[in-house]
Formats: C-alpha cells, sequence, structure tokens
C-alpha cells in the first residue's frame, strides 16, 4: 500500500484556508493582517527565547563546574575571575559583593577569606552576617527569574487573544453577509455562502497563530521553570558552603 506523506495530505486544507481568505471581506482582511503580524512577532519571540534560555543553561552548568572544583565557594570572586554572563554568576556575584559590604563593616578585608597559600582562612562568620549574603542572593535568583520570564507574556496573550479576534472577524463577517442578503432581497444560500465562508477564514487564522502561541509558551515556561530551580539550589549551596568553611 502506498503511503502518502502527511506534507500532501494538508496540502488541501492549505488551499481550502487560502480559498477562505481571499473570500473575506475588507474588514476580515485588516483582522487577518493583525493576526498575521503577531504571527511573525511571536514565531520571532519563540525562537530567541528558546536559544536564549538554551544558552543560559549552557553558561549555568558551565559556571557549576567551575564552581564546584574550587576549595573556597568565594575563589572565583576574590580571584576576580569571571566566566560568561549567567544568571548564576549574577546570583554568585552579587553574594559575594555582600560578603564584602559586610565584612568591610566590621574593618575586614574580604581577601582575608582566603589564605595566601590559596587554602582556607580562618575567619568565621557570623549568622547575621550569612543571613545578609542569603538575602543578597535570594534577591538575585527573584531579579534573575523576571528577566527569564521577560516577554513571556506576549505569548500568553497570543495564544488567549488571536481566536477572540479570529470569532470577531467572524461574526462582523456574518453580519455583513446577512445584511447584504437582506440589501438585495434575495434569500438564496448561494448570495450569502462566499461571505459566511471567507468570514470563518478569520477564525482559521486565529487558531493558527493561536496553537503555536499555546505550545510554545508551555515549551519556553518548563525551560525557565528548569533554571528558576537551578538557580535556587545553587544559591542555597552557596550559602551552605560559606557556613561550612566559616560559620560559627
Amino acid at each position: 500500500m502506498m503511503v502518502i506523506p502527511d506534507m500532501f495530505l494538508m496540502m488541501p486544507v492549505a488551499a481550502s484556508t487560502l480559498s477562505l481568505m481571499l473570500k473575506s471581506d475588507a474588514t476580515g482582511y485588516v483582522i487577518m493582517g493583525i493576526l498575521f503580524l503577531g504571527s511573525i512577532y511571536v514565531w520571532a519571540l519563540m525562537f530567541s527565547k528558546w536559544f536564549y534560555l538554551k544558552a543560559c543553561k549552557r553558561e549555568c552548568l558551565a559556571f557549576l563546574r567551575r564552581y564546584r572544583i574550587l576549595e573556597h565557594p568565594a575563589a572565583l570572586f576574590l580571584d576576580k575571575r569571571h566566566t560568561q554572563a549567567s544568571p548564576l554568576q549574577a546570583i554568585y556575584d552579587q553574594s559575594c559583593t555582600a560578603l564584602e559590604a559586610v565584612l568591610n563593616v566590621q574593618g575586614t578585608s574580604a581577601s582575608r577569606l582566603q589564605a595566601e597559600d590559596g587554602g582556607l582562612a580562618k575567619i568565621t562568620l557570623s549568622d547575621r552576617q550569612i543571613h545578609s549574603v542569603q538575602s543578597a542572593a535570594e534577591r538575585t535568583v527573584a531579579e534573575q527569574a523576571l528577566l527569564l520570564e521577560a516577554n513571556m507574556s506576549y505569548l500568553a496573550s497570543a495564544s488567549s487573544a488571536a481566536p477572540f479576534l479570529g470569532l470577531l472577524g467572524t461574526v462582523l463577517g456574518v453580519m455583513t453577509a446577512f445584511g447584504s442578503m437582506t440589501g438585495s432581497g434575495s434569500a438564496l444560500l448561494s448570495e450569502v455562502a462566499p461571505g459566511i465562508a471567507g468570514a470563518l477564514g478569520t477564525t482559521v487564522v486565529g487558531l493558527f497563530v493561536a496553537l503555536p502561541s499555546s505550545l510554545g509558551y508551555n515549551a519556553l515556561s518548563d525551560k525557565v521553570r528548569q533554571l528558576t530551580v537551578m538557580m535556587d539550589n545553587f544559591s542555597q549551596e552557596l550559602v551552605g558552603d560559606l557556613e561550612r568553611v566559616h560559620g560559627a
């Protein structure tokens, strides 16, 4: 039995959809134009966000590998060694900056955390100082989570608004079709069928915009959630390492 490729099965559907679009009225064309421009933006946003989140995860994993081979948790900061910018790098830098600030208040240099030979210095951090670092880490996690979620609301809005915008075009198109039938005094179905068919085209276009937006939003939300969990875990790991090395 000959297997017909899916792309050939979809060709009649695409042709039918295009036929409906061409039968639409001026209002339908305006709505479909808005949906088309929205679709371009949605696809561009999904691809750019996908590659951005993928790069963030790769850089976070690279940072973790560098951090976990060090004997001292603040070694990267003290030696001014930085990996590529990543959410974990930002959490690490802000936490170490907060630690440096609380040490400066009591007249202790942050460089004393690490011994001259690269080993661990015998400096004890109070619970209040550890808490300051923890607060800075948690605050930075929240800030980075907002950056990761930037523009995600547009995908959610597109997935929910596009079908209704398409439905609006359909309702207006049907009203126009029946209005023209009333004006002509004809009750033949052939008089209103083209207008109704064109009106349905806006609903189809709206669904074509909404479905990818919904799927893309769910996929990207999952990646954001994974990175957020990674950031939370690292902030706890960093604070735990400081307590282990310099805790009272």
